[in-house]
């Protein structure tokens, strides 16, 4: 008898709460595969038993859209019903016994445009597990606490599918009948069915072997399609360097015989870290300087840590139940940011990379925490678990752990990390598992003695705000700060309790600008001091203060929340040129630029002043761009302007298109008045000799790309061809990707009328390179919205013969760049935008759920816009939400952004 199941109606909201244990284990995975696009077979025999501390009850398989043939419990035929989804069987062996259970199904993987489950793309088989997609290859106890060991037996046509790739290590391998062979892999670690991963393609690799610090040998493969194999050299050397790092930092060595990676076009998300079978999106692997830019190959190595520090975070020990994703993501946010600080050899690009990573948390986490979407970093309740990924888990849950170890000590920290291995490998446990570790393993430290009030931040939605104020007094040459905290409602919490808050402080001369000496209580601190706030309302007083200081306040952002301090232009100015603390001084030149944006944005909003920036600001930016040994990549990211959508964040109600024009103000500003010094900056940094992608020399590439940027923008305002001319052919000539990319957008994004021969001739040079086209794709669609040119645009893009609705990648370039990344192109005050937008959502969430729902999130904030955008986007997000078959993904989010 054969059933065909598919999704029965809407799913219940799971709560945290609800928690239990399983009924049953499962011990032992043998599966075989029979590998066709069409109808692939797979017999799963597993091992089982009954959970002891779990009363009796049936034995409840979730599966998903699946041919079930065949049910048999050791060895036997049974009886057995279907509840929705879930496969129900009663007459089980009673006692805790083990038993077999055999469950024969087929899939038809070229079928499934979700992704998730098993999948055909270009032709090769591949899986994606994370978080439920396991119950869409066989019926399975499809939960993270479930773990065992898997076998797997793979079998496909030789010469369609000749590498056949699974979990573990290769045992056996060999020829069929009928041109078919066999690969049979068996991981040697428990795992629980989200890590389970296959892959059966036409693909060739790059292989590395190397030697651990413990003497053992390995095998590391890169496995891409046939020819993109000159593209993966630095994703092995990131992937090399990251096996060294993990073993010196925390003492946690590569624990198989191989490790391999492996990249597809088609993906939902960047990588997914498949114990030993990491499958990741090109968009992380593929790079070589004609290609890629020094953002990418950043990120590449980025997330090639990211994926391999999983294999101790997140797989030897991994959650007990979805809730608890960020003890997994969390975690390894921070420890793939630490490895990528630490791969910095100089101390500016360390503070370059940690302003980078704050940058995406407040252009991104901060809003989610303030609108309908926020959760806390651990959630209560889920409709649907993947809405869940979110920056909140990942990035938020990162700095929770930072402030773990700033509580402790980089040394403590560690030692908290060996406990934490020491007491949970090989288990499934909870983010108070861990905090607990790392506070048993430092027992005379602030986290050990505040543990239950730091644990308020998993369970408090909302990002505190911490205002301060300073007192001198000159007489007593003391100086004192006061502080207080707070923290808004978000949904289902309107009243938060203090949170244990570190902030790292120093003092600067008002007069002199030199860092001053700090003194607390009598004793002698150094030039920096960590006050833990746990109180509603605190004070520090420094003593021996010998003048009026300046105070900078959350060094290295020690802490994600939002400082208010009353600071004056001269204070702000007094920190830009002289705190010795990176991010404080980025911060300042921010802070200057924010009240300049805003205080223009309140004056009259019929006008734009060509002026919005006064000219101590820009005298301060010259002395910037100017400065002799200011590293270039510091220099570029405190001459970016704050980005539209955080200066949204900073308003009460949001008129977008005012916050446009104003910011394009400041841009030709800056262009104008700083020309010269444009000129100068692209003369020094424009050459670098042969291509590095180092901080250093990327920093370099960065700034001589925002002076092209800005003498493109000035020359095209003021009807001067002479820049565009340069700009064009340093497009022409650039040997990387680069330098060729930062002169195509200095041509758009200016306006010029040569950005249409230089857009066409990036197109012809790079029309085989689907991550390539990608950028051509999403410049487009993310430029600078002059007279309401770029829907129009957008919709062109969509009807051209490269665009694929059913890529992610490639509908993220188009439909995401302007609906999420284009806020002056997206709010029209002809609704058209949101017209899009709620064409795109239902559109792709008939697709692709997940590509779905995140684009759904672009209007998460629209409450705060100004009318008419206010209106028209709740109607836009009111029809999205009148469709009757949405999937649970969309559901939840314009559901939630629906609700009062």
């Amino acid at each position: 008898m054969s059933y065909l199941r598919e999704a029965s109606g809407p799913a219940a909201v799971i709560h945290r709460g609800d928690y239990t244990a399983p009924a049953f284990w499962i011990d032992t995975v043998d599966l075989s595969f029979d590998l066709d696009p069409s109808k692939t077979r797979v017999l799963n025999k597993m091992t089982l038993r009954r959970n002891p501390d779990v009363q009796a009850q049936p034995l409840r398989l979730d599966g998903e859209e699946l041919n079930l043939a065949r049910v048999l419990v050791n060895g036997q035929g049974t009886s057995f019903k279907m509840d929705g989804n879930q496969l129900v069987l009663e007459n089980l062996p009673e006692g805790t016994e083990p038993f077999a259970l055999e469950i024969f199904t087929t899939c038809v993987p070229v079928k499934n445009t979700k992704l998730m489950g098993l999948y055909v793309s270009n032709d090769s088989f591949f899986t994606q597990c994370e978080a439920e997609g396991f119950r869409r290859i066989t019926y399975f106890l499809d939960r993270p606490d479930v773990m065992a060991m898997y076998t797997v037996t793979l079998r496909a046509d030789k010469a369609k599918f000749p590498v056949l790739l699974s979990n573990g290590n290769l045992v056996d391998s060999g020829d069929l009948e009928d041109g078919r062979h066999f690969a049979k892999w068996v991981d040697p670690h428990k795992k629980p069915s989200y890590l389970f991963a296959l892959v059966a393609g036409q693909l060739v690799a790059r292989e590395q072997r190397i030697t651990s610090r413990a003497g053992k040998d390995h095998l590391l493969q890169v496995f891409v399609r046939p020819g993109d194999l000159d593209k993966t050299e630095h994703a092995m050397n990131s992937l090399m360097a990251s096996v060294a790092w993990d073993e010196a930092r925390f003492g946690l060595p590569l624990d198989l015989e191989r490790f391999m990676i492996v990249a597809t076009s088609d993906f939902n998300m960047g990588a997914m870290e498949n114990k030993g079978l990491n499958i990741f999106n090109t968009k992380y692997v593929l790079a070589n300087q004609a290609t890629a830019t020094d953002v990418d190959y950043a990120n590449i190595e980025s997330v090639v840590g990211h994926e391999y520090f999983h294999n101790w975070t997140g797989n030897r020990i991994t959650c007990r139940d979805w809730f608890q994703l960020s003890l997994k993501e969390g975690l390894t946010v921070f420890r793939d940011q630490e490895f990528s600080q630490d791969l910095c050899a100089e101390p500016s690009a360390r503070a370059v990379k940690r302003i980078e990573d704050v940058r995406v948390l407040r252009t991104a986490q901060f809003p989610e925490d303030a609108g309908p979407m926020a959760h806390p970093v651990r959630p209560d309740s889920y409709l649907e678990i993947n809405n869940f990924y979110t920056v909140t888990i990942y990035e938020k849950g990162a700095e929770l752990v930072r402030m773990m170890q700033t509580l402790t000590s980089r040394a403590g920290f560690a030692k908290g990390m060996t406990l934490y291995f020491e007491r949970f490998d090989g288990q499934a446990v909870t983010c108070d598992d861990f905090a607990q570790a790392i506070a048993d393993a430092n027992p005379g430290s602030a986290l050990a003695a505040l543990l239950p009030q730091f644990k308020r931040w998993y369970s408090q939605a909302g990002t505190p705000r911490v205002a301060a104020r300073g007192e001198y007094d000159a007489a007593a040459q003391t100086y004192t700060l006061h502080f207080s905290q707070s923290c808004a409602a978000t949904p289902g919490q309107p009243v938060k309790e203090p949170f244990v808050i570190p902030v790292s402080l120093g003092l600067i001369g008002a007069a002199s600008g030199a860092a001053l000496p700090l003194s607390v209580d009598g004793q002698a601190v150094g030039g920096s001091h960590l006050l833990v706030l746990t109180d509603a309302q605190q004070s520090i007083t420094f003593q021996n203060v010998a003048e009026a200081p300046v105070p900078s306040i959350l060094r290295g952002f020690s802490a994600p929340v939002v400082l208010d301090f009353d600071y004056s232009d001269a204070q702000l100015l007094a920190l830009l040129a002289n705190d010795t603390d990176a991010f404080n001084r980025w911060e300042a030149g921010q802070r200057l630029a924010l009240r300049s944006a805003i205080n223009s944005i309140a004056s009259s909003a019929n006008s734009t002043s060509a002026t919005p920036l006064n000219d101590a600001y820009i005298a301060a930016m010259r002395a910037v761009l100017r400065h002799p040994t200011l590293d270039a990549a510091f220099k570029e990211l405190v001459l970016t302007l704050p980005s539209e959508t955080y200066i949204a964040e900073q308003l009460d109600v949001v008129d977008p298109q005012r916050i446009h024009a104003v910011r394009e103000a400041m841009r030709l500003q800056l262009a104008t008045a700083l020309h010269a010094d444009w000129e100068w900056a692209f003369a020094v940094h424009e050459n670098n000799g042969g291509y590095r992608p180092d901080p250093v020399s990327s920093g370099r590439r960065a700034l001589a790309g925002m002076a092209l940027n800005f003498l493109c923008l000035a020359a095209t305002q003021n009807g001067d061809s002479v820049w565009p001319g340069k700009t064009l052919q340093r497009f022409k000539d650039a040997g990387n990707m680069t330098d060729r990319f930062n002169a195509l957008q200095a041509l758009v994004n200016s306006g010029h009328a040569l950005a249409g021969q230089a857009l066409a001739r990036f197109h012809a040079l790079f029309k085989d390179e689907a991550l390539v086209l990608d950028k051509w794709f999403a410049l487009q669609a993310g430029t600078s919205d002059r007279g309401g040119q770029v829907l129009p645009a957008v919709r062109q893009l969509m009807a051209h013969p490269d665009f694929n609705l059913k890529n992610p990648n490639r509908a993220r370039s188009v439909i995401f760049s302007f609906c999420s990344a284009n806020p002056g192109g997206f709010h029209r005050a002809d609704a058209a935008g949101y017209v899009f937008w709620a064409d795109r959502v239902i559109e792709l969430d008939a697709i692709n759920p997940q590509v779905a729902a995140r684009l759904a999130r672009a209007l998460d904030r629209w409450k705060k816009l100004a009318e008419p955008y206010r209106s028209a986007a709740r109607e836009a997000l009111a029809r999205v939400a009148a469709k009757t078959d949405l999937s649970n993904d969309v559901r939840e989010v314009v559901d939630r952004a629906l609700a009062d």
